[in-house]
């Protein structure tokens, strides 16, 4: 009798065991997916860039310090390789630029007019909030691996099984966290 509880025992603790390796292994899947997706976005962006750079040239040749942050910015994310904290950083960096460029934009009508330098405004902007949803995506996978690499007993697995935290994508830029102030 003693035998069977103890083999029962067992079994149940195999059972657990593979059951939350297999968890760890589909969030981890997750996780890469989700960074996958927010790479997907950010290549649409970094495609569409030269586009609206080019559409702009003509129009703004006294901002040409405008149109070169944002090719530097570009040029910074190829550099970041695919560590997620310098990739979030070199992106942020590069959505400030183009916020910059679209505000100097504001001054030339013409431009404003053009239908190339609108719809690639909208595309940018389509994209922007893809990219929020995807880190958004992200985000969510990472906590939930995170949760289950700190919880008991998952912990257990992932101790002896070398499962680590991922890290989330933040905001590197503190006045983008502030409240906005409006005026009239």
């Amino acid at each position: 009798m003693v035998i069977f509880v103890i083999l029962a025992v067992v079994v149940l603790l195999a059972i657990w065991f593979v059951a939350t390796y297999n968890r760890f292994i589909v969030l981890k899947k997750r996780v890469k997916e989700a960074f996958s997706d927010i790479d997907i976005q950010l290549k649409r962006r970094f495609d569409l860039i030269p586009n609206l750079v080019s559409t702009v040239k003509g129009y703004m040749k006294h901002e040409q310090s405008v149109l070169e942050n944002v090719t530097q910015a570009r040029a910074d994310i190829q550099q970041a390789n695919g560590n997620p904290m310098e990739r979030s950083k070199a992106e942020n960096h590069l959505t400030d630029t183009l916020k910059t460029l679209f505000a100097v934009a504001e001054n030339y009508p013409d431009l404003k007019a053009n239908t190339n330098f609108l719809e690639l405004q909208r595309e940018i902007s389509d994209t922007e909030n893809k990219i929020q949803a995807s880190r958004r995506f992200y985000n969510g996978n990472v906590r939930e691996l995170n949760i289950k690499v700190h919880t008991f007993p998952s912990m257990i697995i992932a101790s002896i099984l070398k499962f680590k935290e991922e890290p989330f994508f933040e905001m590197e830029n503190e006045e983008e966290r502030k409240n906005v102030k409006v005026e009239f």
